[in-house]
């Protein structure tokens, strides 16, 4: 079930309907949430709401037992017991048959052949979101950040539906007390709402799916078929196409809380204007980047114990931040990328040498992350460096890409640069449109929305995370 669809629209409507209409008991509505949740994940597949329930009822109840124990020897063998049972989940259904594939080669390697059985596992959408919830959960119980949950709270939390299959990463602390009282419908939090869907439409329907189907796609799926010009463009087409895809996601899913009475963290806060790849992660993707500093970098030692660990620190992270989004070895080397340079940017910091102008650094900066897109997208090692080969060839015809592609990334741009002040100021100003005339702008908005489709709306990219 998109949200972009005409489906997720009146499943939206009824439960929108439902939870200011009918349940009035906080208890009551948050149950009415946890069914609403299931049903959108169940429009999946069915079969993975039990994987859902049974990692909520997993971290739920491993979360209770460190709150009871005081020894702290046990507290930590409960949290390591109740984390390693999360990446079993997680290790099963995205890495199993990767590992096994990559067995059989080491073993062909050495003359061995065996011919080893794949499970052809299908991976439950969203896994890598909710496994990395509730392990913070138990990490932040045990680390006495948060108190223990209520099992309702707790499923709650891990099955929320705007933001279960691609985030944001909302943590116990920021959402669980939102649960614990009734939500007042607030004008000002449902026009800002209201704007960030129609925002996140937006982005998604006229900029990213128009790019992936009139440029991107069809350069990645053949890069030797395209001229150099038209890799360059692809790789810049790219790098807005996922910044409007997984921004324009985030921004529903916060407009979709909102109309609900619920508040979600921002996820972006304009990536390219970076001047460092350390900058940038404070900028992309916010909640899976502070996810990987407060439990995995800090966990391993962050800065702490010298220079040569605090690089082997944010190596390890940036790795296995890449690993995370997939089992191929393009995901990986993305994230090897993007922690080699920050261990130069950090040892060029320690031996005092001056840093780049702020434009140029911006500039510098921008390309190294394209750079690391083209491993991203593509579909193989080999089909990067083809795909690199293809823009050194040097062949400038034009063969593809259009005024229109051209267009699309001037706009996703001017998006992306777009002060937040601006949009805060638009919600200031709307709130003072009357309730109907608000309503009847959004909805001829998004139909003129779905009238510049030129295609249908593709899945978002992260979905498949």
């Amino acid at each position: 079930m998109l949200f972009p669809t005409l489906t997720f629209g009146l499943f939206f409507l009824a439960v929108y309907a439902l939870v200011w209409g009918v349940a009035r008991d906080n208890e009551w509505r948050k149950i009415l949430l946890l069914l609403a949740s299931w049903v959108f994940y169940g429009a999946w597949d069915w079969r993975f709401v039990a994987l859902l329930i049974l990692s909520a009822f997993l971290n739920w109840g491993t979360a209770a037992a460190i709150a009871r124990t005081e020894g702290e020897g046990r507290r930590k063998a409960l949290v390591t017991l109740g984390v390693i049972a999360n990446l079993a989940i997680l290790g099963f259904f995205k890495y199993f048959d990767f590992f096994l594939e990559q067995l059989g080669v080491v073993l062909h390697g050495f003359g061995i052949e065996r011919d080893l059985p794949l499970l052809s596992i299908i991976l439950p959408v969203g896994v890598s979101f909710f496994t990395f919830q509730g392990m913070s959960y138990l990490v932040d119980v045990y680390r006495r950040r948060v108190p223990p949950a209520s099992l309702l709270d707790m499923t709650l939390l891990m099955s929320f539906f705007p933001h279960l299959v691609a985030g944001p990463i909302v943590r116990a602390s920021d959402l669980i007390p939102q649960f614990a009282r009734a939500p007042k419908l607030d004008r000002g939090m449902a026009t800002m709402g209201l704007l960030l869907i129609t925002w996140g439409l937006f982005k998604k329907a006229v900029i990213a799916s128009e790019l992936s189907v009139g440029l991107v796609d069809p350069v990645f799926f053949d890069p030797s078929a395209h001229s150099s010009l038209d890799l360059i463009a692809a790789a810049y087409g790219y790098a807005v196409q996922i910044y409007c895809d997984f921004s324009a996601y985030s921004d529903m899913a916060i407009g979709l809380a909102a109309l609900l009475g619920y508040r979600f963290p921002h996820n972006f806060n304009q990536p390219y204007r970076a001047a460092s790849l350390q900058d940038f992660w404070r900028r992309w993707h916010i909640s899976l980047s502070s996810w990987l500093r407060d439990y995995l970098y800090i966990s391993l030692g962050g800065s702490r114990g010298g220079l040569a660990k605090q690089c082997r620190n944010l190596m390890l992270t940036m790795l296995l931040g890449g690993l995370w989004h997939g089992a191929k070895w393009t995901f990986l080397i993305w994230g090897g990328l993007h922690g080699a340079v920050q261990v130069i940017e950090t040892l060029w910091r320690k031996v005092g040498l001056p840093g780049l102008p702020r434009p140029l650094a911006i500039f510098v900066t921008f390309h190294i992350v394209t750079l690391g897109w083209i491993f991203f997208r593509a579909d193989s090692f080999d089909g990067a460096l083809g795909y690199l080969g293809g823009i050194g060839r040097g062949d400038w015809a034009n063969t593809i890409t259009t005024p229109l592609a051209v267009a699309l990334m001037g706009l996703g741009m001017a998006i992306h640069f777009t002060p937040h002040h601006l949009m805060q100021g638009m919600a200031l100003r709307v709130r003072r449109v009357p309730a109907w005339a608000l309503g009847l702008g959004v909805g001829v908005t998004i139909l003129l929305i779905d009238a510049m489709r030129f295609e249908g709306v593709a899945p978002f990219i992260y979905y498949q995370f």
